[in-house]
This record gives structure tokens, C-alpha cells and sequence, in this order.
């Protein structure tokens, strides 16, 4: 992979933001805090990070020339979410600096190519299996055991296009359900933990990781994460260890979110990768409020071409999702003495949608108590 073309902004420059959602409105309020400005290009005209910049881009992603005047407006461009059109990034990627680059979303759009490229790298995942077919399915599953889980090759985020499989169920009907042509079949992990971890390369190839965060799901979307994780210290190496080998060997310029499972075994206990999430990710959230430089100024920092931080964590943090109509006591969390609110500024409510956050720290003399 070639080297991303260098940038290198300076206060008064204008970054460009590719969505509209939370992240693009969190991205957008670190760079206001280091003197730079931000435009948003997103389809959606009720998109969050609209309120927080100036100037705004609401257009199709296929818009051609509404592609190109964003791109003649900014000095580089950055996404806060990782299904942009490949033809969208193609022509913004001809005009300015495009980061992480383009052809970073090649790798990770498609889960088989991700476990494929996981793997080359020497580090260890889930049992996978390409499916085309219902008749492929059941080849899949003989390989690899049940239960599994099937899940879509694309566009798959917060449990959607995927589906658990057990013993005894119909596979051309789960194929069918599935409404796809290409998916991946991975075997279910007996995991004690699920954690993450946040990574930032810049450049010049450094690489700066946080704390490893632990998580908790609900209904398959991220609820809460706790810094630091129950691991030890053996384990939290080898997981920045794995973000680390994986941000260079994509020569990554930016913040990527790495989810991995934490695996008990008779020889010990082991890490899989699950994803790779090139882009600022839910599970970093924490840093806002509880590190001294968030995830999301550290990513500004390195598209921007300037040194990375070295953030130092505040304390013990928790940090919990509030989705759907958890928003409706939003008014409790602002009362508990020690909590951070984020409200996201969204529309109506609805399940599984996430309308904000809250982040509670627990400073270390006070954790040790």
C-alpha cells in the first residue's frame, strides 16, 4: 500500500468531514478547539454535526459536482464513518488528500477480505469460511461447527446483517433471511470479555495506543465500556501490540477502533481479533472526559499532520451509550454528581439508535479506596 500524500495544516485550515452523524459533530467540535475549521458533507439533512460547523455540504454521495466543490473548499478530507462509496472517494481522493486513505476502505468494507488480511498478518481469528449459497452454507457449517455466526460481507454495523445459527436450523432458510449474496460464516466464540482498543498512527509512523477499553453489549450495540479492563498487563501489550502491527501494515494516518475477544483456553488465555473499525469508534468515547486528549482531537492531529499526543488517563472510566429512549432520562444523569453528559442532538428516539453518551471517572486516588 502506498504512502497516504502528507498534509500539513495549520490553525485557520479547513477540514473536510464525510457524515453527518455523532462522530462527524464530535470529530468537528476537537478540531474547533485547535483553531481549525470544518465542513460537513452528508446526505441526510437532519445530520447532528450540521449544528456545530458553519458551512455544511448536504448532497448525495453519487453528486459529482457537489463532490467536487466540497473538495475545493477543504485542505484534506476525513470520514467519520467507513461505507463511503468506493466512487465517492475516488473522485474526492483525485482532488485532496483523502484519510485513512481510500484504499484502506477495500480491506475493511468486505469482512472476508479483513479476516484475510487479519491473518496475514500472523494474528489469530474466529474460524471463518466464505458462503456464495445455500449449498455453501452447508458446506460452511460442516467445516466449521455449529453454533456460528453468518453474517453479511457488507454494510454490517451494530448486529445488523447478521444472524446466530444452532443446531437444527433450517440453512436455507437462514440464507434466505439473510437476503444476500455474499457473506462470511464465522465460528461463535466461547469469549470471557470483549474489548477494544484505540490506536492512532500518524505520518511520520508513530503509533500512540489507549488504555484497552472493556465492553459490554446489548442487543448486539456497545451499552457500557469500563477503563481500564479486567485483563493483565501481558494481555493489554499484546492487544496494542495487534493494533500497532495492524496500523502500520495498512500505513493507517488516523484514529482506528480494533474489537477483540478474550479467549480462556487450556494453554492460556488469548486474544481474536473480531473487526477493525478505521475511523474514530463508540468504545473510545470514554476519552472525552477521561484522558487529557480524546480520541477525536487525536485523530485531527494526525490528518492534520501535526505530532500525536500522548494522552494520560484521568482515573477509573466508565462509559455508557445512551440508546433510544434511554434519552428520555437524560435529566437523571445530569443530577449524579461525577457524570459527563453528551447529548447528540438527534431526532425522535428509536430502538437502537444511539442519541448519546454519558462518561463517569473515577479518579485513581479515590478508585484505590
Amino acid at each position: 500500500m502506498t504512502s497516504p500524500n502528507r498534509v500539513t495544516l495549520k490553525p485557520g485550515d479547513t477540514i473536510g468531514i464525510l457524515g453527518g452523524g455523532q462522530l462527524g459533530r464530535m470529530l468537528a467540535l476537537a478540531a474547533a478547539r485547535l483553531g481549525l475549521k470544518v465542513q460537513i458533507f452528508s446526505p441526510d439533512p437532519d445530520s447532528p454535526a450540521f449544528d456545530v460547523v458553519q458551512n455544511a455540504t448536504c448532497a448525495e454521495y453519487a453528486d459529482v459536482e457537489a463532490l467536487e466543490l466540497f473538495a475545493a473548499d477543504v485542505d484534506v478530507i476525513t470520514y467519520e464513518f467507513e461505507n463511503i462509496p468506493a466512487s465517492a472517494a475516488m473522485i474526492l481522493a483525485a482532488r485532496r488528500t483523502v484519510l485513512p486513505d481510500p484504499k484502506v476502505l477495500e480491506t475493511t468494507h468486505d469482512r472476508l477480505a479483513e479476516k484475510n488480511f487479519i491473518q496475514s498478518l500472523g494474528i489469530a481469528t474466529a474460524l471463518y469460511a466464505d458462503v456464495a449459497s445455500a449449498q455453501g452454507l452447508q458446506r460452511a457449517t460442516a467445516q466449521i461447527g455449529l453454533p456460528a455466526v453468518l453474517k453479511t460481507r457488507r454494510f454490517g454495523y451494530d448486529g445488523k446483517g447478521q444472524t446466530k445459527i444452532r443446531a437444527g436450523d433450517n440453512l436455507e432458510t437462514v440464507w434466505s433471511d439473510l437476503q444476500t449474496k455474499s457473506a462470511i460464516l464465522e465460528a461463535f466464540v466461547p469469549f470471557e470479555r470483549e474489548i477494544s482498543i484505540i490506536a492512532a498512527r500518524g505520518f511520520d509512523g508513530e503509533v500512540v495506543c489507549y488504555d484497552v477499553t472493556e465492553n459490554e453489549h446489548r442487543d448486539h450495540i456497545l451499552k457500557t465500556s469500563h477503563v481500564p479492563a479486567t485483563i493483565s498487563d501481558t494481555l493489554a501489550a499484546q492487544a496494542r501490540d495487534i493494533a500497532t502491527r495492524i496500523a502500520n501494515a495498512l500505513d493507517y494516518v488516523g484514529v482506528l477502533g480494533v474489537e477483540m475477544f478474550v479467549v480462556p483456553g487450556k494453554d492460556g488465555t488469548t486474544l481474536l481479533v473480531n473487526e477493525i473499525a478505521p475511523r474514530v469508534h463508540n468504545s473510545g468515547h470514554w476519552t472525552l472526559d477521561g484522558a487529557s486528549v480524546s480520541q477525536f482531537e487525536q485523530h485531527i492531529r494526525a490528518i492534520a499532520g501535526w505530532k500525536l499526543a500522548h494522552p494520560l488517563r484521568h482515573g477509573d472510566v466508565t462509559m455508557t451509550n445512551l440508546i433510544g429512549n434511554d434519552i428520555n432520562d437524560y435529566a437523571q444523569w445530569l443530577a449524579k454528581p461525577g457524570a459527563t453528559v453528551h447529548l447528540y442532538g438527534k431526532g425522535t428516539p428509536r430502538p437502537g439508535r444511539k442519541m448519546g453518551h454519558v462518561t463517569e471517572v473515577k479518579p485513581a486516588d479515590l478508585s484505590r479506596k
